[in-house]
């Protein structure tokens, strides 16, 4: 499976998407297994047979990864991250398992690839979000096992999008107009100073 799917796509919106993986469902499919079968041959009572399930179940929800979203909109000037979490959701009796993250578009500065390691699995790769204030968001909570690439893909799809490099030309050449003068009428000041300390 890809870091992100494209759900949809115009010049003002990008909605990516993100579901379980194989191996989430692998694990599902196989720690619930487990439970059936210690249920089948066990030759204790009913209730200790569905406490076996139930607990193999709430396992394997557990270690199952998230659905995930990502909402670019220029119209809105906004940046929608959802997570929706399974094990939240029946940890919480259905009560929330949800979570929504909302950031300002405009202070958007550059996206890149991150390496997470693991845990017992290796390297893992995942896009983080470089915004103007000085932090970093991820754009999704878990990475993705393996090649870089599909992460890269993802990265420059958003950048094209957003048009991002663009931006950070135009704001380089802000940056530089503006503090190039300042600079050259500092130098302009300590020649003139210069100058008149040789006359005396």
């Amino acid at each position: 499976m890809g870091y992100m799917t494209v759900e949809d796509q115009s010049s003002t919106l990008l909605h990516l998407k993100r579901s379980p993986g194989i191996r989430s469902w692998s694990l599902l499919v196989g720690i619930a297994s487990v439970g059936l079968t210690a249920a089948y041959y066990s030759s204790d009572s009913i209730p200790w047979k569905l406490f076996y399930v139930a607990g193999c179940l709430f396992v394997a929800m557990q270690n199952m990864e998230e659905w995930e979203e990502a909402v670019f909109d220029k119209t809105k000037n906004l940046i929608e991250l959802k997570t929706f979490s399974l094990y939240t959701l029946v940890l919480t009796l259905w009560r929330k398992g949800q979570e929504k993250v909302v950031l300002d578009l405009d202070q958007l500065c550059d996206i890149c690839v991150q390496e997470e390691r693991v845990r017992y699995l290796g390297k893992g790769y995942l896009l983080m979000l470089k915004l103007a204030a000085g932090f970093s968001y991820p754009l999704t909570q878990s990475a993705t096992l393996g090649g870089r690439s599909d992460v890269e893909a993802v990265a420059a799809l958003l950048k094209r999008f957003l048009a991002l490099e663009e931006l950070q030309k135009r704001r380089q050449q802000e940056y530089e107009a503006e503090y190039g003068d300042a600079e050259d009428e500092d130098s302009l000041d300590n020649s003139t100073d210069s100058d008149e300390a040789d006359k005396l």
